[in-house]
């Protein structure tokens, strides 16, 4: 990727550093997910910061899991993390793991305890919350806080070699537990977990928490910039506490700036797992979902969602970024990349009177609104199909397309006459019997005449069928102004496509003329059936400031 030119505080502050030469002028960044569930949108954000600064500066960056919680983490995380940051434009320096790390950080936690910085707890989880007071009243002492640091290093080495039980023990931090900052009133360091790990196996029953072990990962890492959303803002205090106690020289700065909110969007991986795991959705890479993986199978491009994080910018508040920027990137991108297909949504038959019976006739059509892209050959006949919703039996005021005794251009090919209406048993319009004018081949841009209605159309004979998923906001407000999920999320059409259409490879995009930009899904695709699935409108509110 090209080097980043965008800038921001965060910028602003490594500009500084660099100028009173700190960190020997190097800048290393990392980007460190959980690999407990797939990556989502506001991850984008982030990866293009963290990757997108370490560019602007000629610097690296580290792709780091923080697998610190083995009952939650699996490969598959990993493994689909790894594709959404190569599939974003990037390429990691070094692939590390926290847990490569566990020797180190057991000899931290050590240190720690023989400086008096550490104890082991035997409190519940419950009695820890009890004892740690609230914002507006100091915390109580922990009645294992003053152990003996032979006692401490006996029962720590217990808890490592397995004699206790799930939540028996923690190690904590002796800190203050009158700290103004929750953060700080002798936070766990280490918990008891007797689960096998992804990477580790059975080595380990003891896990450092996430607040010890991320610290010490950067240090080791020679991370210069630790930089993470804004709900870690109160632990800065803890992660400084961590690297100054264990002794490291050169510490990293941590940097917090604003995560990314969308509207009409839930970003948070429990309840997207849940999801998954009720079946709302198809998995996590389902098109409706807000995760790089389904926005990836929707058809949104890489180079979209670069242009969406560079846009939204780089705060240091919270603020709520209106999806419609997002589709509008998407719209922006693919506009310039995408050619032009005929596909009728809702058929509607249409038979041409006096079109000669056994004709098919091929008719010129441009690929795009842009003359470079050349154009196709679509077939013509005597029977057609159009989009019911270019019909309206009695028309309303100011309506240009098909009703009885009014003449239409069929994109490219003729005019039309709708003559007569034919309706099934229940009066449900079925077929339209028309006549074309011959004049006005090549959709009458030679015959002098003149109609105000234009519509699109495939012909029946050598027509496509195809499935087409219309997406909608996976989420909606309910009464009280609570995320749920929407259950007109996915709309099937059965639909018929001109032949070219069957030629499109796997993830191909293309606009379907009138409708929208579409790409071919061949998770959903069948050898019986072709899917095509939405990607974004032609059209959006969201204007262009």
């Amino acid at each position: 990727m090209a080097e980043q030119e965008f800038t921001n505080f965060i910028h602003n502050i490594i500009d500084k550093d660099l100028a009173e030469g700190l960190n020997g002028g190097k800048v290393v960044t990392r980007f460190p997910p959980e690999p407990n569930g797939y990556l989502h949108i506001g991850h984008a954000k982030s990866i293009c910061l963290n990757f997108g600064t370490a560019l602007k500066y000629g610097g690296k960056c580290n792709l780091r899991f923080d697998d610190t919680n083995p009952v939650k983490e699996d490969t598959e995380y990993v493994e689909s993390i790894e594709e959404d940051v190569r599939w974003l434009g990037f390429e990691w320096d070094k692939l590390l793991y926290a847990s490569q790390y566990f020797d180190i950080m057991y000899d931290c936690a050590v240190k720690l305890i023989k400086a008096g910085k550490a104890y082991v707890c035997d409190l519940t989880a419950e009695q820890i919350r009890e004892y740690r007071g609230t914002l507006k009243e100091p915390g109580k002492e922990s009645p294992y806080r003053n152990r003996s640091i032979e006692e401490n290093l006996d029962l720590f080495e217990r808890m490592k070699n397995g004699e206790f039980p799930d939540g028996a023990k923690i190690l904590r931090a002796k800190i203050d537990m009158a700290s103004p900052n929750i953060n700080m009133r002798d936070p766990a360091l280490y918990r008891i977990a007797h689960a096998s790990h992804h990477m580790t196996g059975d080595k380990w029953c003891i896990y450092p928490m996430y607040d010890f072990a991320h610290p010490l990962e950067d240090a080791i890492e020679g991370v210069t910039h630790s930089i993470c959303t804004l709900e870690f803002e109160d632990h800065r205090p803890l992660y400084d506490w961590v690297i100054r106690e264990t002794g490291w020289e050169h510490p990293p700065k941590q940097i917090e700036f604003a995560r990314l909110n969308l509207t009409h969007t839930v970003m948070s991986k429990r309840y997207l797992k849940a999801l998954v795991d009720n079946g709302d959705v198809t998995g996590w890479d389902d098109p409706r979902m807000p995760t790089i993986a389904g926005i990836r199978r929707r058809g949104y491009t890489p180079e979209a969602v670069r242009d969406f994080c560079e846009r939204i910018g780089v705060a240091k508040a919270n603020s709520t970024v209106e999806t419609e920027l997002l589709e509008y990137c998407v719209r922006e991108d693919l506009k310039n990349k995408t050619l032009s297909k005929m596909v009728v949504m809702d058929p509607l038959k249409v038979t041409i009177r006096n079109y000669p019976e056994d004709q098919t006739e091929m008719i010129t059509v441009e690929n795009s609104k842009n003359e470079e892209d050349g154009v196709r050959q679509v077939p013509f006949s005597r029977d057609l199909y159009a989009d019911r919703s270019d019909f309206m039996e009695v028309p309303v005021k100011g309506y240009f397309r098909l009703f009885p005794g009014n003449e239409v251009r069929f994109k490219g090919a003729y005019f039309l006459t709708c003559e007569e209406v034919i309706k099934d048993e229940n009066g449900e319009v079925v077929e339209l019997i028309c006549t074309y004018d011959p004049e006005t081949a090549g959709g009458g841009t030679n015959s002098g005449r003149k109609v105000k209605g234009t519509i699109h159309w495939v012909d029946a004979r050598t027509a496509l069928p195809i499935t087409v998923n219309a997406y909608e906001s996976l989420f909606i407000d309910d009464e009280e102004g609570n995320s749920v999920v929407n259950p007109e999320s996915l709309k099937v059409f059965h639909a018929f496509a001109e032949p070219s259409v069957g030629e499109l490879g796997a993830g191909e995009a293309v606009q379907f003329f009138r409708h929208g930009y579409y790409v071919r899904d061949e998770k959903f695709s069948t050898p019986e059936e072709t899917v095509f699935g939405r990607i974004v409108d032609l059209k959006s509110s969201w204007k262009k400031k």
